[in-house]
């Protein structure tokens, strides 16, 4: 059993939370290799969203844990990178989208992590950051890759060179964070929300978009339509893809206001 995170469900929707509110859920090795294991645990058959957030008020990743990286040699330092960016992009890639909750400070590897996310809101008292260029290093799980993708160079640029923290307002300002909401119970009653309208829809159609997006990144625009060419082909083999196309053309009386999507 986990000792640093929580995995509970609810439905179709899976909620992880990162259990180290003491050390403002800093994410050391244990950590790393639970959440990995999580992911690894997920039963993909049920579960069509998945929310992240972290315990306490304070916190959702306050980052890498400092203590633990302090004394890492070289080749220590680029393991523990690997490490990180290992998880990291087992959840990117995770089949079902990821929803970051960001309750607090997200900072370093916390931003990292939200990143990693496909969708982000956060709470008011959120704060985001790369302050690892003030610790004499630089991001080491996809911050420096991450950041320029999602608010574009410039303005990760200048986050990342100047090590300065941003506030939720500032975050949603520059497209970090999709909303921001007054407070943690909002963020998590907004966040439960969005993952079950999520989880409604047709989740293999779901996840086919999450990966024609992801994929489509990495390459040119025509490579990119023949990606989603595919995917979209292969949508038609589905028995949700009948279910849905057959409510929507049904008479007025039959239609149902939720079609019961199947997962096949």
């Amino acid at each position: 059993m986990a000792e640093f995170i929580l995995y509970e469900t609810d439905g179709a929707v899976a909620t992880i939370t990162i259990n180290r509110p003491k050390a403002l859920n800093a994410l050391n090795s244990q950590v790393l290799d639970e959440l990995d294991a999580t992911l690894d645990a997920i039963d993909l058959d049920t579960i069509r969203c998945v929310i992240l957030t972290g315990a306490g008020e304070k916190s959702f990743v306050a980052g890498a844990d400092i203590g633990e990286m302090s004394t890492l040699t070289k080749a220590e330092g680029e393991a523990f990178g690997k490490k990180g960016n290992d998880v990291f992009r087992k959840l990117e890639t995770l089949p079902v989208p990821v929803i970051a909750a960001v309750n607090g400070f997200a900072l370093g590897g916390g931003c990292e992590i939200s990143m990693s996310c496909d969708i982000r809101i956060c709470s008011a008292n959120a704060m985001f950051g790369q302050p690892e260029v003030g610790l004499g290093i630089t991001p080491g799980f996809g911050g420096t890759q991450r950041l320029a993708r999602t608010v574009g160079v410039g303005i990760a640029k200048q986050l990342i060179y100047s090590a300065r923290n941003i506030k939720a307002e500032e975050a949603y300002r520059i497209g970090l964070v999709n909303a921001v909401h007054e407070t943690q119970e909002d963020l998590m009653a907004a966040a439960k929300k969005l993952a079950q309208t999520i989880a409604a829809n047709a989740p293999i159609a779901v996840r086919n978009c999450k990966k024609a997006i992801n994929d489509g990144l990495q390459v040119d625009i025509d490579e990119g339509l023949v990606i989603e060419e595919k995917l979209f082909g292969a949508c038609f083999e589905t028995e949700d893809q009948k279910a849905g196309m057959g409510n929507f053309l049904a008479p007025k009386e039959e239609k149902k206001k939720v079609v019961d999507f199947q997962n096949k």
